[in-house]
Formats: structure tokens, C-alpha cells, sequence
């Protein structure tokens, strides 16, 4: 009973497999199944305890920069900016915490997919049973809106379909039937199955329960999902090197100090206090907060364009992307059915327009539109108003109820003009034959004012073809020609369109049965119509956009490879490695499946194990993948990939649970824009690291300095604190509003191997610190030459290191353009208030007499407040000297220049983050 190939049994072999019979189980034998199988419901995993959650935090070196910061605090005895410093601490802590936590929901989305109740046939009597206590050899009865409790194999149905969408990612419902199938049929197309978690759209079925639980196949996604763990994202892992980096250089460097300072003989206390005041200064401690504000900041941006993030790190991750593999229905298409083209025996129409709206032309393709082509396209849409069941409604948007396929028509019907109510009261429904799978066409008799009566047949061109006997042309019935539709049938069926035949004839006799099919054959074929889930004009021009970012797009879909192909292609995808199908995937090794990535952008009818293997074997050749999903079958690739994205209105709770991104209006366009931002994120992020550590780093060797000549400290270690806290963390923050830049998807995603930190950022980094040192140190031993007092000395040095700052925040929002000249200085209004901010508070810190008795601050003259601040703006006319010799090599080793162009407004800034 543990074979997973039911769907090649006939319904006897069934059976016999599960020792079951068509009356079902005993009340005895199902109990005794029951203890064996035990429910039916998914295994609980035992979520993670609170407090192990909060207790990993502390393993992000970000924290434990944090962390020696607010010890070094501790010994100094500033209770307060210790308990700041511990405070942010507590909060990103928790903040991971709580995210971590949301992860777990993902499993209980799955486990809601199972039906609560079911009807069940036990010793001949139906019974209404809860699903849990279903066993295989169960016979289930199931109509139109019932979800399928388990694994079912279907034994008897009647107009069966079956919305396997949460399962296949495919769009439409699928026709079902007893029949069986081969051993090799696709998950997608085994027509005499019914899996646990999908719904019939229509019929009645009765079917027999072949896998309960952990067996189904629902069960299986889930312990895929179960089974795939988080993978830390490139920021995790660039932020927890640069921290790994500065830390043992600041213990290496603080070391040195303590020693140079002992052996000159400032004894232990002394020394003990320069190496810690040298820590406290090298310790970026305001960078954990930064980058969890720029993120959050990100966070809001992309709301505002429609993506939701879940998981903080996602933002940034975002930017990092260079393979994305996206769902074709309803992501890249609009996941609306509408008629493209119509075919008549005299011309051939183009149908423009998208979805169930009904605006746009309907035109020739062959020859200036006649009325008799006019009179045939008349003719056709009445036909397919009236063997259609399908209602079009306007409010509060166009949509559907019923089949989209019959909705495409109808709108067709409204953009030629028709009313179809009026149709439908001119002609006067008499009979039905529901559409079946078997017979692949569905027939309306219908009488007219007049008394005359039509049948009206519609549905797979082969099968109505099987019918006619004559075509309508130019309003004349003349002999088919046959071979002529079947080539029409094939162009529509390789543009990816879905082709659909209606026909027509009068009903000579009375005693006709449409039920039973008997009625004569001699129909009048009207003409055909080429269906299609279009796709999205806003979303071809974001994945050109994307790929003119370096991005690779791979388009991974449940639909057919020939429908899938014809989407490809309008959006430039499958030019060069055609299409992989699910069985193609099956028959490669790991190895093979990752060089095919390489070349192949269409991947179709996969199931959640080939959708996973694609993206660990992405992934394996080094690649960031953003993976977008909607259905239960698309929860463990959102988890394996580096960025999962779920849609947020045709999402199920599961793949919105395991995804790090909701798209609110399930639009590609969407991704685009938050790749984009996420770009911005991280430059911004590269910014304030590339701000903030060169004025630490000159503040720690400003002490190194003292230390080794023997001079006195230029800062004492409060006033240290006082930099960093108040004013560093300040500035840098600014830099988190800067704008998208001009040129940001223009460039190729960066390295995963790539530190946040190159050889030219690195250079930048070094030469600042020696302009702030030389100019902080200076203008100290200035004073002190000139007779001032060791408080008023000190306080020039820390106005000095401020104002040094807030030179270089202007020359840091952009890392090689040049900020003085047009445009320059504006685009940010944060950059303008940190910095009045920060001159405010140094006034307070200078001349009032709390900060003065705190700080041991002295008040400094205008001649003074003069003379330092020229001497710190010297850091902003020798960086931008710096940028302008950077893009003149850059244009000698032939290389573009990085700053082709200026933002054309205030509200965006330009440059290049090398």
C-alpha cells in the first residue's frame, strides 16, 4: 500500500490494492486502519523555544560590537550612555526574535489546506465524518467547492474539474476522469487523481482515499519545507566579516596602546583607561543601528510600492539578486483569459485589449475588415454567448463567474458590440450538454423568436471538427476544408495560444437529445478563437529592465512547455536554451541540471522537488535567488531561496508564511522596484560604513598618537562618547535617506565573495583618517602652543573632529561623483538637518554650563570656531580632489566614467558605488 503510482492503476486494481470496496470500509476495519495510519493530519513540528531564539541572537558579531561597547561604558561608570548602548542592544534582539518566529506559521498554513468535514461512505451508509479520521480505503464522495481531504483516486465522476492551482501552479482547472494513466505522467496531468489541499470547480466525483497526512502530497511539500533551512543573506554575511575584521583590530590596536602606555610609564590605571577610551572611540557602535534603521527605511519604500517585507534583511538581500525565477501566471501574465485572435473561414481578426475589460480593437490581419467578415464575427460571438454559462460583471471591476475561458468570450461579444443580455433572451435556452472531458465539447439547443431552433456545439477544434461538414463563408455554407483549419489550429496552438472551435446547425428533428449526444453531425463550423492569459506590457519592460541589470530571469511554470514557450518569448526568455520540462529535470544529475541553468530561462509542468533543485542548483554556482510563488507547492523553494516572494492576492497563507516578500499586487513590476531599492539600501548602508569609520578610526589614533609620543590625550574618553553617540551616529544616519542613483540598474549585481569593503574604499577609508588625525592633533597642539589651557585645547579638538565630520558627510553621499557642482547639494533635506542638528548640540557641548561642568568643555571664540572649521573642511576639497583623479584613471584604463550623468531634480541623487 505504500506504492506512490496510483494513477496507473485501473479502478479494480485500486481496489484490490487497498482492500477496499465500493460500499466502504467497516466501522471495525477503519478503526484498525486508523491506529495503523493514525490521523489524518501533517506531523507538528515542535516550534523553537522563545528563549532559544533570543539567546542566537547574541552569536551576530553586530550585537557583540555593541555589546563591548557597553561593557567598555560599564568600566568608565557612564551609567547612562551604558544603558543606551544596551538598550538598542535589547531591541534588535528581540526585533530578530520576533521575526524568526514568524517563519514557523508556514507549516500551519499547510496544515489548514486539510478539510474539516467529509462525506464518507462506511458499511454502505454516508456519513459525514471529520477529515482526520479518513484512512486509505476510505471511499469519499465530493461536489462542486468541496476540497479534497486527502490523496484521492477517482472511481466515478461526471463533468469533473478540479483547480490544482496551490498544488501545479497551473491556471486553469483541470478536466478529471476514472481512466488511468501512464507511469511517467507528470503530476500536473494525471487526470484520474485528486490530491489533498485542491477544490472542484465542478461535477461530482466519488473517489477512494489512496494516502492520508504525511503521505499525501501536500504532506510531502511539507516536510520539503520542514526540511529546508534559512540561508543567511550577503549583508549577514559581509557585515559579520567587516565586524569579525574590526574587532580583533581593535583589540590588536588597543593592546599596542596599553602596552606603549605602560612602558612609558603612565602606570596601569592610565593605560588601562587610554586602550579603553581607544576602544570606545574605534568601535563603530552607532552601525548596528544605522543599518537596522536604513533597512527599515527601505521597508517603507517598498510598501509604498507595493512589496511588504517580512524579514528586515530581505531589503538589502533584494539588492543583491541576480537570478530571479518567477511564476509565469498572474506575476508575468495577468492571469485573465482573453480571446487574441479569431479565425473565420474569409478572414483572421486581431482582438486587442487585456482581461475581462472590454475596451480594445478587433481588426484584420488579413485585408481591410468587409462586411461579410463582419456578418461571419457576428455570427461566431452569438454562437459562443449561448453555449456559454459564464457571467461577465462590471463592479467593482470586470470579472468573471464561472470559466475563463467562457468569459473571454463574452468580453469578446461586448468589444463587437453585442448585448448580451439581448442574446440571450432572443434565443431562448432549451437543453444542455455540460461540457465533459470525454467528448471535449459542451452543446446548447436554443429556439428563436421565430419558433426555428439551433444547437450550438463548442469546445476542442479536433472534436467539433468530427461534427462539421461545411464552414461558413462570406455567409454561404460550402464544403469544409479541413486541412486549412487544422493548420490554423497549429499556428494558434505554437504563439501559445489555446484554440477553441464553435459550430452550428439547425435542429431538423424534434426528439433530439443533447445529453446523450445523439443528434445528427452535419454542422456548420463558424470559425475559431485563440485564447491566451496575455501578458503584462508593464512587466516585459521590468524584466528587460532587470536584465539590463545583469539579472537572469528564469521563468518556472506548472503550464504546458508549448504555452510556456510562446510566453517566453515575448518576454526575450528561451532565445538560446529552449525549455526544460519537470520530466527533463527528472532525467539530470545535480551537476547537469546547474550547467543548465546557465543557458535555459523556461523551465515547465515542475513540481515543488524540481522547483527546489533549481534553486540550490542556482545557488550552487554561486548565484542570490529571488523565487516567487503563490501556491502550497511553492513553500520550500521560498525558503530556500536567498529571497522568497509571495504573492499577496492570489497567495496562499503558506507561501505568504514562508516567503521574506508579499507583493500586494502580485506584479512583476513590482520585484523590479524592489530590486532597484534594495540596491539603494545597500548602498546607502556602504556609505555610512565608509563615513563612520574613518572618523572613529581617527578619533582611536588620535589616542594611539598621545599615547606613543606621550602627549597629552587630545580627548578624554566621555568626550569620545560624546562624538560617537551624539554626532557620528547622527550624520551617518542621514546618509540612509539618500535616493535611488541614475545609473543603479544600470550595473551588474555585485560578488557574493565581495566584502562590503573594496581596495579603493579601503584607500578612501585610510586617507580620511590621516586628514581628520593631522587636522584634529593639529589644530590640538595649535592651542596648546599658543598658551591655552588643556580644557579650551581639548574642546577645539573635538570641535575640530565635528566639524571634520560634517565636511566629510556632504563629500559622502556620493562615493565617486563630485558633490560641489549642480545639484550636488541638494536631493536630501536629512543631510541639512543632521548637520544644524549637530552644530546645535556642539553650541550646547561648548558654551553652556551643564555640558561644560560634564564634558569639562571651556568656551572657544569666533577667530577659534574659524580657524578649525577651515581646517576641517579641508577633508571635503581633498576627497573630491580624490574622486576626480579615481574617474580620470578610470577613463585612462578605457573604462566609462562612472558619473555620466546628474540627477535632473531635486529629489534624486547620482553616483557610483565602485
Amino acid at each position: 500500500m505504500d506504492t506512490s503510482n496510483w494513477h496507473e492503476l485501473d479502478t479494480e486494481q485500486t481496489l484490490h490494492a487497498l482492500q477496499a470496496v465500493p460500499e466502504g470500509l467497516s466501522d471495525e476495519e477503519a478503526a484498525m486502519r486508523l491506529a495503523r495510519y493514525g490521523d489524518n493530519t501533517l506531523p507538528a513540528t515542535p516550534p523553537e523555544s522563545w528563549f532559544r531564539r533570543l539567546a542566537r541572537q547574541f552569536g551576530n558579531l553586530l550585537i557583540g560590537l555593541l555589546m563591548v561597547a557597553g561593557i567598555a561604558t560599564l568600566i568608565m561608570r557612564h551609567w547612562v550612555d551604558a544603558g543606551v548602548i544596551f538598550g538598542v542592544v535589547i531591541i534588535m534582539v528581540l526585533i530578530g526574535a520576533l521575526q524568526e518566529g514568524r517563519a514557523e506559521k508556514a507549516l500551519r498554513g499547510i496544515q489548514a489546506l486539510l478539510s474539516r468535514e467529509t462525506n464518507v461512505v462506511r458499511a454502505g451508509r454516508l456519513q459525514r465524518l471529520p477529515a482526520r479520521w479518513l484512512v486509505p480505503g476510505d471511499i469519499v464522495r465530493l461536489n462542486a467547492g468541496d476540497c479534497a481531504p486527502a490523496d484521492l483516486r477517482l472511481l466515478q465522476g461526471r463533468e469533473v474539474q478540479v483547480d490544482e492551482s496551490p498544488l501545479t501552479g497551473e491556471a486553469l482547472p483541470v478536466d478529471k476522469s476514472a481512466s488511468a494513466v501512464p507511469l511517467q505522467t507528470p503530476l500536473a496531468e494525471r487526470s484520474d487523481m485528486i490530491y489533498s489541499g485542491t477544490h472542484l470547480t465542478r461535477g461530482h466525483a466519488v473517489a477512494v482515499v489512496v494516502a492520508t497526512g504525511a503521505r499525501t502530497e501536500i504532506g510531502r511539500i511539507a516536510r520539503l519545507a520542514e526540511g529546508v533551512s534559512q540561508v543567511r543573506t550577503p549583508l549577514m554575511i559581509q557585515m559579520a566579516d567587516l565586524s569579525l575584521k574590526l574587532t580583533l583590530a581593535i583589540l590588536i590596536l588597543a593592546g599596542l596602546t596599553f602596552g606603549a602606555g605602560w612602558l612609558r610609564g603612565a602606570g596601569f590605571e592610565a593605560a588601562f583607561l587610554a586602550a579603553v577610551a581607544l576602544a570606545v572611540a574605534a568601535i563603530p557602535e552607532g552601525l548596528p543601528a544605522v543599518i537596522t534603521i536604513t533597512l527599515a527605511i527601505g521597508v517603507q519604500r517598498m510598501a509604498r510600492r507595493s512589496a511588504i517585507i517580512r524579514r528586515l534583511y530581505a531589503v538589502e538581500t533584494l539588492g543583491a539578486v541576480d537570478v530571479i525565477c518567477s511564476d509565469k501566471t498572474g506575476t508575468l501574465t495577468y492571469n485573465q483569459m482573453m480571446v487574441r485572435s479569431v479565425v473565420l473561414a474569409a478572414d483572421q481578426l486581431a482582438v486587442e485589449g487585456n482581461g475581462y475589460v472590454p475596451r480594445g480593437r478587433i481588426e484584420s490581419v488579413r485585408s481591410p475588415s468587409s462586411a461579410d467578415a463582419d456578418a461571419g464575427l457576428a455570427r461566431l460571438v452569438i454562437a459562443a454567448v449561448l453555449c456559454n454559462d459564464a457571467e461577465l460583471k462590471p463592479d467593482p471591476d470586470w470579472h468573471i463567474l464561472g470559466s475563463a475561458t467562457e468569459g473571454a468570450l463574452l468580453t469578446l461579444a461586448l468589444k463587437a458590440g453585442h448585448d448580451i443580455d439581448r442574446i440571450r433572451a432572443t434565443y431562448t435556452r432549451l437543453d444542455t450538454r455540460p461540457f465533459e472531458s470525454s467528448r471535449r465539447t459542451m452543446a446548447t439547443l436554443h429556439r428563436d423568436r421565430e419558433g426555428v431552433r439551433w444547437i450550438t456545439l463548442k469546445g476542442a477544434p479536433e472534436a467539433v471538427l468530427e461534427h462539421c461538414t461545411t464552414q461558413l463563408h462570406d455567409g454561404v455554407a460550402e464544403p469544409l476544408a479541413r486541412e486549412y483549419w487544422t493548420q490554423q489550429v497549429i499556428a494558434l496552438a505554437e504563439s501559445g495560444q489555446r484554440t477553441l472551435a464553435v459550430a452550428q446547425r439547425l435542429a431538423t428533428t424534434p426528439e433530439i437529445d443533447l445529453v446523450a449526444g445523439d443528434f445528427e453531425s452535419e454542422f456548420v463550423l463558424l470559425g475559431l478563437f485563440g485564447i491566451e492569459d496575455p501578458p503584462r506590457p508593464d512587466a516585459i519592460e521590468a524584466v528587460a529592465r532587470c536584465r539590463a541589470a545583469g539579472i537572469d530571469i528564469k521563468m518556472i511554470t506548472g503550464d504546458h512547455a508549448a504555452t510556456a514557450r510562446a510566453i517566453g518569448a515575448r518576454f526575450g526568455l528561451g532565445e538560446v536554451g529552449g525549455v526544460l520540462t519537470g520530466r527533463d529535470i527528472d532525467a539530470m544529475d545535480d551537476r547537469a541540471l546547474r550547467d543548465s541553468t546557465r543557458t535555459v530561462d523556461i523551465y515547465a509542468r515542475t513540481t515543488p522537488e524540481h522547483k527546489l533543485r533549481l534553486v540550490r542548483a542556482l545557488q550552487d554556482r554561486g548565484c542570490v535567488v529571488a523565487m516567487t510563488g503563490d501556491g502550497v507547492n511553492d513553500a520550500p523553494a521560498l525558503r530556500q531561496a536567498e529571497v522568497g516572494i509571495a504573492m499577496g492576492q492570489r497567495g496562499t497563507d503558506t507561501a505568504r508564511e514562508a516567503a521574506h516578500v508579499v507583493l500586494t499586487d502580485d506584479n512583476f513590476v513590482s520585484i523590479a522596484e524592489a530590486v532597484e531599492q534594495g540596491r539603494t539600501v545597500y548602498d546607502n548602508i556602504r556609505k555610512s560604513v565608509l563615513y563612520m569609520l574613518p572618523t572613529g578610526l581617527a578619533e582611536a589614533m588620535v589616542i594611539v598618537l598621545a599615547i606613543v609620543f606621550g602627549f597629552t590625550l587630545p580627548l578624554t574618553p566621555l568626550q569620545v562618547l560624546w562624538v560617537n553617540t551624539i554626532t557620528a551616529t547622527t550624520l551617518g544616519l542621514a546618509l540612509a535617506f539618500e535616493r535611488p542613483e541614475t545609473d543603479l540598474m544600470r550595473r551588474r549585481p555585485r560578488g557574493t565573495r565581495d566584502g562590503i569593503l573594496n581596495a579603493m574604499l579601503a584607500w578612501r577609508i585610510v586617507f580620511v583618517t590621516l586628514i581628520i588625525l593631522a587636522g584634529t592633533f593639529g589644530q590640538f597642539l595649535w592651542a596648546l602652543e599658543r598658551g591655552l589651557a588643556l580644557e579650551q585645547a581639548r574642546t577645539i579638538a573635538v570641535n575640530t573632529l565635528v566639524m571634520f565630520e560634517l565636511f566629510y558627510l556632504l563629500s559622502s553621499r556620493f562615493i565617486l561623483l563630485p558633490v560641489l557642482g549642480r545639484n550636488g547639494m541638494r536631493g536630501n533635506r536629512y543631510v541639512v538637518f543632521a548637520a544644524l542638528t549637530t552644530l546645535v548640540f556642539q553650541l550646547l557641548f561648548t558654551d553652556t554650563t551643564p555640558f561644560q561642568l560634564l564634558f569639562d568643555t571651556r568656551h572657544i571664540t569666533a577667530m577659534e570656531w574659524l580657524g578649525l572649521s577651515l581646517t576641517a573642511s579641508s577633508v571635503l576639497w581633498l576627497v573630491e580632489l580624490e574622486k576626480m583623479i579615481l574617474r580620470r584613471a578610470a577613463r585612462n584604463r578605457g573604462r566609462p566614467d562612472p558619473a555620466p550623468t546628474r540627477p535632473a531634480g531635486d529629489d534624486a541623487s547620482s553616483g557610483v558605488s565602485s
